[in-house]
């Protein structure tokens, strides 16, 4: 049996989707490249802005959302944030990467890709097919007192969200063009 300090913890890996039906891939791509905005479309984020943008260190953003204090606790809630640094952007893969630089999560290792994928390319070719699916991957060290499988979900709610969040504001200012170009 091998000794406590030779075990190796084992990478989280993992991928959520999400399906957007009515928006195209460049109008959800317009919405995800500016990477500071995602407090815009991410329902479990109340601010998220650019903290260092440079040569040296890339850019970097902020990110914050307040969880509710515990019953009986009192106070405001608890503030949970990190700072991000974008690692890589494709606009023709429609695809950014990005990692966790500090936090008060704890995560210790955590690295993202999100990408848009149009229907098309899911469907085998079909360029006529609308909308698109946002893919985001993960690759984390795991966090203690989350389980893999709690870790996956809270990703896949936040995606939802997102997704849902884009195509209402795409469908709005679809709506407003409409009205005024009458």
């Amino acid at each position: 049996m091998a000794a406590e300090e030779d075990v190796i913890e084992l990478k989280w890996e993992g991928k959520v989707i999400a399906k957007l039906n009515k928006a195209t891939p460049q109008e959800v791509w317009l919405l995800l490249e500016d990477f500071c905005s995602f407090h815009k479309w991410l329902p479990t984020i109340d601010t998220c802005y650019k903290v260092v943008d440079d040569d040296d260190e890339g850019l970097v953003r902020y990110c914050a959302a307040t969880t509710p204090a515990p019953s009986g606790g009192g106070g405001g809630g608890v503030v949970k944030w990190c700072h991000e640094k974008l690692l890589d952007v494709d606009p023709v893969g429609m695809r950014l990467s990005y990692e966790v630089l500090d936090n008060n999560m704890g995560l210790k290792s955590y690295r993202s890709t999100i990408k848009v994928v149009p229907a098309g390319v899911i469907n085998g070719g079909d360029e006529g097919t609308d909308g698109c699916q946002i893919e985001w991957s993960f690759l984390a060290d795991p966090i203690d007192g989350l389980s893999y499988d709690e870790m996956v979900n809270y990703l896949d709610v936040s995606l939802q969200g997102m997704a849902l969040n884009m195509e209402k504001a795409l469908l709005d200012s679809s709506l407003m063009e409409k009205k005024y170009s009458s």
